[in-house]
């Protein structure tokens, strides 16, 4: 049987993304992946969680879900089947643009009806995103760095704000919150992240923010701001009971808002399976594309039946392919197997949830801090210096930041436009979308018919058939 494109180098031998490891090298290889990006899988639930009135253990619960969850969108992604998959080493988890949208669905609503609701805009966006998958990948040029770039920046700073409110103890009611102890144990853990990234190397330096976490929690123990009761409730064994939480609602400004965050998300997936394909000597055309799109969604769509979110791909382990030179798809499934495993096992979950919020705080304002500055890098490659583009940024970026710095901007406007309104995200990505349209596209598309026109003048051809020419080129 003749090899497809990519599947081999030379003679038999395989592409090193299709090679398989020893067993240990294997699963160690896998669960450095799982500790680059377990911070940033849990980092959600642990948002969302409280904002919908969730109580610790119930917190918790939510966290072994959004592993398990993610370890499937992983499986979907690396191995696929049919047309699923972009069958790179790819990793895949919850995705931090939809947490904004959903922290305001969960403030809109009464507890036993916010998470519901939630997964039900999330099945909708994931089943219209798997529908779109083979349309989206031929756009890819409606989504230029001066989109993508904006987009990321602002989950970046929507986010910073929830970080702040950790260091001061996360619950404005308490006594404490605000107080030295709290403030200064983030900047504490501030200050040991920094260290351990800048000091770390290789594989210690990709788990800096985790290693952070724990020296920050063992640090709290004596000072007295950790809380082990929910270490007694937890199960050694558990497993995601389906629809936990209530059978989905679907609610329509919900499901708006988050087939806006899918459009997000299938944005920054294509945008990494680009950058990935680069990596491993795998260029991703437009079928790889499609099928990490379609991972992505139906991923998105099954995890609310098992209490999860939205699934995209994680960008920080793009670059520790690039930092290891381990190419193969297979160690990336191998860390999704370590996810489900890890999903499985509530009291793992519950572990996670012993860091205090003044501790995860600290560690959260590099971990989103971060996410900002990918989309400023981004925005590096956007050639702000032509046509409108800096206009675009400043729009969009303007728009988006309404909720973040005036919170009540929007508070006479209808409670279903909310949702919406009150996600910086969502309002920024639509305006960057729509002005980059106008300014880089139509505009574009309208000045080229002038020049033809005129070009027809000169030559004696008429303005009609000059026209005519100049839809056809635009069709192209």
């Amino acid at each position: 049987m003749a090899a497809t494109p990519g599947q081999q180098v030379e003679g038999d031998r395989k592409h090193p993304v299709d090679e398989t490891l020893p067993p240990f090298r294997m699963f160690t290889s896998g669960l450095q992946h799982v500790a680059a990006m377990y911070a940033g899988v849990v980092a959600p639930p642990m948002i969302v969680g409280p904002a919908c009135g969730l109580s610790a253990t119930e917190t918790a619960f939510l966290m072994g879900a959004s592993l398990f969850t993610a370890g499937i969108a992983t499986l979907l992604q690396t191995l696929g089947f049919w047309k699923i998959g972009a069958k790179l080493p790819f990793v895949n988890g919850v995705s931090f643009a939809g947490v904004t949208p959903m922290v305001a669905i969960g403030k809109a609503q009464s507890p036993e009806n916010a998470l519901p609701i939630i997964f039900g805009a999330v099945i909708v966006a994931g089943v219209l995103g798997f529908v779109l998958a083979p349309y989206f990948s031929k756009l890819v040029r409606f989504f230029p760095p001066v989109v993508t770039g904006t987009v990321i920046t602002l989950i970046g700073v929507s986010l910073l704000p929830v970080a702040f409110n950790w260091s001061q103890g996360g619950n404005a009611a308490a006594p404490d919150y605000g107080s030295l102890t709290n403030i200064g144990m983030a900047a504490l853990t501030f200050v040991i992240v920094l260290v351990l990234r800048r000091t770390l190397r290789g594989f210690l330096q990709q788990i800096s923010i985790l290693l952070g976490l724990i020296a920050g929690t063992l640090i709290a123990i004596p000072v007295g701001i950790t809380d082990f009761s929910v270490l007694a409730k937890a199960d050694v064994i558990g497993f995601p009971t389906p629809f936990h939480f209530g059978a989905p609602q679907f609610d329509i400004a919900a499901i708006i808002s988050m087939c806006i965050v899918m459009l997000v998300c299938m944005t920054e997936s294509t945008a990494d399976m680009l950058a990935l394909g680069k990596i491993v000597g795998r260029p991703a055309d437009e079928r790889t594309i499609e099928g990490g799109l379609r991972a992505d969604t139906l991923g998105t769509a099954i995890s609310p039946l098992f209490n999860g979110f939205a699934c995209s791909a994680f960008a920080q382990n793009i670059g520790l392919v690039a930092m290891t030179k381990v190419r193969s798809r297979f160690v990336v499934a191998a860390g999704g197997l370590i996810l489900i495993v890890l999903g499985l096992c509530p009291i793992a979950a519950s572990v996670i949830s012993l860091v205090p919020l003044p501790v995860l705080g600290g560690a959260g304002i590099v971990l989103f801090g971060s996410v900002a500055a990918s989309g400023i890098q981004t925005l590096s490659t956007a050639a702000l210096e032509k046509g409108e583009n800096a206009l675009i940024v400043a729009a969009a970026v303007g728009i988006g930041l309404i909720p973040i710095a005036a919170p009540e901007f929007y508070h006479n406007f209808p409670k279903d436009l909310l949702v919406v309104l009150d996600s910086g995200i969502s309002t920024g990505c639509l305006v960057a979308i729509v002005l980059n349209l106008l300014f880089n596209h139509l505009r574009a598309g309208r000045e080229g018919e002038q020049q033809e026109a005129v070009a027809g003048m000169e030559d004696g051809i008429p303005p009609q058939r000059s026209a005519e020419g100049s839809s056809a080129a635009g069709v192209h």
